[in-house]
């Protein structure tokens, strides 16, 4: 199973097809993805454990367990874990290309391109 640490956390790949991918990603309590897009893809993000705060296009809400944010491809999207126990979800990915370098940053607290 594919694992990488992020400056954020880490996630999970759990699976990986030409059609879609599928990803458990644990957020650290005061820590937050960038904000980005994808070109490629469209996300959808299942809270299973914590409160997501979930910003998409500017708009701002938090999304708790069996909660669920569909993000289209293009949306300006983040989550951030605003409190103090691990923020856990599952991210499912459809699209034509499921890459890294499909995140197109436009804000981050880690100054990554």
């Amino acid at each position: 199973m594919e694992h990488d640490s992020r400056p954020w956390g880490q996630y999970w790949v759990l699976d990986d097809a030409t059609t879609h991918k599928v990803k458990r990603i644990l957020v650290d309590p005061d820590e937050r993805l960038s904000y980005q897009y994808h070109h490629h893809r469209s996300e959808a993000w299942t809270i299973v454990s914590g409160v997501g705060r979930i910003t998409l296009d500017g708009i701002v809400k938090d999304y708790k367990v069996g909660d669920t944010a569909i993000i289209p491809q293009g949306v300006k999207h983040r989550i951030e874990n605003a409190f103090n126990e691990p923020l856990i979800f599952i991210e499912v990915q459809h699209g034509s290309y499921f890459g890294e370098d499909d995140i197109v940053r436009i804000e981050d607290d880690y100054q990554r391109v």
